[in-house]
């Protein structure tokens, strides 16, 4: 993610999500503010990074001669969340941040609970 003066690099198989913010509505018609939201179990937001995923070993590399140099090429489990996905994920596993005075949460990949995208390919049917 890139704002104006910084690049935001997301590392492994975390997550950036911009979470929502602002007044919700109670099952009973109450407004919670979102000082009460941020205490809840799950919270959601909108995917805005993705890292790369978890490293994985190479099965090719050569552990017989450790000492020969050869171009290693790191390959990766990718995250099942993908940029702009609707996600709901345990409060506790998050981690706070703010980018230029926006508020973003950091989240691992198994602490999200659901994904919710738009597929247009459906649509079509």
């Amino acid at each position: 993610m890139k704002s104006k003066n910084k690049q935001v690099i997301v590392i492994g198989d975390r997550i950036l999500i911009k979470p929502d913010e602002g007044e919700k509505k109670s099952a009973a018609g109450l407004y919670l503010p979102a000082s009460v939201l941020e205490k809840q179990d799950v919270r959601s937001g909108i995917v805005v990074e993705v890292g790369p995923g978890i490293p994985l070993g190479n099965p090719d590399e050569n552990i017989e001669e450790p000492w020969r140099q050869s171009e290693k090429k790191v390959a990766y489990f990718p995250p099942q969340a993908e940029l702009g996905d609707y996600a709901l994920f345990l409060n506790k596993a998050a981690i706070e941040i703010k980018v230029e005075d926006q508020s973003y949460l950091i989240v691992p990949q198994s602490a999200i609970l659901v994904l919710i995208r738009d597929d247009f390919d459906t649509l079509t049917d």
